[in-house]
């Protein structure tokens, strides 16, 4: 299982137009999870993120910040699933 963390807040634009690419990245996979978080419900993710959202951990490490390539967290996701 790979777990995808978005980490987030309401009203950033960017993290509106990351939202759909990595829903449908995720969604692609049967053993892929997607968490969506907001820096606004959590002092730690706020003051680690707050000048990098929207951000993306996959298994809790970083693999983007403010713009996600879809073909680059398919391949990040399919390597981290072995396939």
């Amino acid at each position: 299982m790979v777990e995808i963390t978005l980490i987030t807040k309401p009203g950033c634009h960017l993290c509106d137009d990351a939202r759909p690419i990595v829903e449908r990245v995720v969604a692609g996979f049967d053993q892929a999870t997607l968490t969506e978080l907001s820096i606004l419900d959590d002092p730690a993710l706020a003051e680690r993120y707050s000048d990098d959202i929207p951000v993306v951990l996959i298994d809790g490490r970083q693999h983007s910040a403010w713009r996600v390539d879809e073909a680059k967290l398919t391949d990040r996701i399919r390597t981290r699933l072995g396939a």
